[in-house]
C-alpha cells in the first residue's frame, strides 16, 4: 500500500503525471483526444435490491424550488421523493467530492484539488468485487481529461467543468485503467446502444443543462428529456435505480435541505408516487451501494449513513433518526470544517476509522491496513456529522500529514 512519508521527489512526480491531461488550449485537447482511450467494460453482479444504479447531479437549488418545477415534478411522480436529503456544505466542489469518499475533506472551495492517492472511494469498493463503473460528464473533451475547464468552442459558454466530476479529484483515479472509464456523455449512448452500460454510474450535465449557469426550469426540462425515454427502454431498465438530485442549495441562511428521487424498474410499483421523509445525505448514495453489493465501507461518514429505504428494505439495514450530537436544529450543513482542503483552517488528512462496524459491514481490509496504528479518528457509526458553523470536529493531535502521489 501507499507510504506516508512526503517527499519532493514524490510531489514532482505528482505534478508531472498529473500535468499530462490538464492542458486546456485548443492544440493540446485535440492532440490528447486524437490518443485518449475509452473503457466500455461491463459486468453482471446482482444486488440484492438493483442490479444498476445511475446517478444524476444538478446544482444550486433549494428544495421548494426544485420540486416545484413541472418537469422534476412528473419525475417524483415516477418514483420515491426523498424531502429530507441533505447536501454536505457549501460550494459544489465539497459536495461532488464527499459523494464518493464520505467526506469533503474539509474543502470549502471549488479550486484545482488534487486529492491524496491514499484515500479511498466508493469506485475502490467497487472494484473489489468485480462490480463495473463509469462516469459520464457532458461535453467532457475526451475520456480521461483532467483539466479545470472546458468551454464551448463556438458561444464560449461553461460547458465541462472539473469541479463537478467526483472521480478526477481522486489521486487514486488518475491512472490508465480508470480514466478510460470517465468520458462524455455521448459515450453514454453509445454504451446504450451497445448494451455496455456499467453497474455504477454517475452522470453529470454541462454548466447549461445542470441549471448552474441558468434556471430549474433549464435543469427540469434537460433531466426529463434524458430520463422519460429510458424509463421503457429495456437496454436500460435492467433492474436499475435512478437517483436525481442537487449538489447543494441556493440559500445559505437555510438547511441545505435538497430534492433528490429514486426511479426506475428497482422502485416497486406501490411505491411510485410516494415520499420518504427519512433523513439522508450524499454519504446514503455511498451506503446504499455497499448495503446493495454488500461491499465493505470506507470508514468514513458513509458507515453511519442511512441506506435508502428502498433497499434498506431487501438488505436488512436499519433506518435511524437524527437523534444525538448535535442537535439536529442547530445544523445547516452550510459551512466547512476544518481540513486539507480549508482555505481558512487547513490541517491534515483525517484518518479513516478502521474499527467501526456497521449492519454488518467492515471497513475495506486495504483502508485497515493502510492505517493500522494511526490514531486521530474523528468518524462514528452514527448518522450525526458536523457542520463548520456552530458545531466542528474534533481534530485530534495525531493526524496525517498529506502524502502527494
Amino acid at each position: 500500500m501507499v507510504s506516508f512519508k512526503f517527499t519532493l521527489a514524490a510531489a514532482a512526480l505528482s505534478l508531472a503525471v498529473n500535468a499530462q491531461n490538464t492542458a486546456t488550449s485548443t492544440a493540446d485537447v485535440a492532440a490528447a483526444a486524437a490518443t485518449a482511450k475509452t473503457d466500455h467494460s461491463t459486468s453482471r453482479v446482482c444486488g440484492k435490491a438493483f442490479d444498476r444504479i445511475a446517478i444524476i447531479w444538478l446544482e444550486n437549488t433549494d428544495y421548494d424550488k426544485a420540486i416545484g418545477d413541472p418537469n422534476l415534478a412528473w419525475l417524483a411522480k415516477k418514483g420515491i421523493t426523498l424531502t429530507q436529503y441533505h447536501a454536505t456544505t457549501h460550494p459544489s466542489e465539497p459536495n461532488y467530492a464527499a459523494s464518493i469518499s464520505g467526506d469533503y475533506l474539509g474543502m470549502d472551495n471549488d479550486d484545482f484539488n488534487f486529492i491524496d492517492k491514499n484515500v479511498s472511494t466508493v469506485i475502490d469498493l467497487l472494484e473489489s468485487k468485480g462490480i463495473s463503473w463509469g462516469e459520464y460528464q457532458e461535453d467532457m473533451p475526451y475520456s480521461g481529461f483532467e483539466g479545470f475547464a472546458w468551454v464551448n468552442q463556438k458561444t464560449g459558454a461553461n460547458d465541462y467543468v472539473r469541479k463537478h466530476n467526483p472521480a478526477i479529484l481522486y489521486n487514486a483515479n488518475v491512472n490508465p485503467h480508470r480514466l478510460p472509464k470517465i468520458k462524455n456523455l455521448t459515450m453514454f449512448y453509445e454504451d446504450l446502444k451497445h448494451e455496455r452500460l456499467p453497474q455504477w454510474m454517475f452522470i453529470t450535465p454541462n454548466m447549461t443543462s445542470d441549471g448552474h449557469d441558468t434556471s430549474v426550469t433549464v435543469a427540469g426540462k434537460w433531466t426529463r428529456d434524458f430520463v422519460e425515454p429510458l424509463l421503457n427502454d429495456r437496454r436500460f431498465m435492467q433492474n436499475t435505480l435512478v437517483l436525481i438530485t442537487f449538489d447543494e442549495n441556493e440559500t445559505y441562511t437555510i438547511r441545505n435541505n435538497v430534492l433528490a428521487i429514486l426511479l426506475g424498474d428497482a422502485v416497486p410499483k406501490h411505491l411510485v408516487g410516494t415520499t420518504d421523509d427519512t433523513y439522508y445525505s450524499h454519504y446514503s448514495e455511498i451506503a446504499t451501494v455497499e448495503a446493495n453489493w454488500g461491499l465493505p465501507t470506507l470508514g468514513r461518514w458513509d458507515v453511519g449513513a442511512n441506506v435508502f429505504k428502498v433497499v434498506a428494505e431487501k438488505t436488512g439495514d436499519k433506518l435511524r433518526k437524527w437523534t444525538g450530537f448535535p442537535s439536529f436544529s442547530k445544523v445547516f450543513f452550510n459551512q466547512s470544517y476544518a481540513g486539507p482542503f480549508n482555505d481558512e483552517r487547513r490541517v491534515g488528512y483525517p484518518v479513516p476509522n478502521i474499527h467501526a462496524k456497521h449492519a454488518g459491514r467492515f471497513v475495506a481490509p486495504w483502508i485497515q491496513r493502510t492505517y493500522r496504528g494511526i490514531k486521530g479518528t474523528y468518524y462514528t457509526t452514527g448518522v450525526e456529522t458536523r457542520d463548520g458553523l456552530k458545531y466542528s470536529l474534533p481534530f485530534l493531535s495525531k493526524i496525517i500529514l498529506p502524502f502527494r502521489d
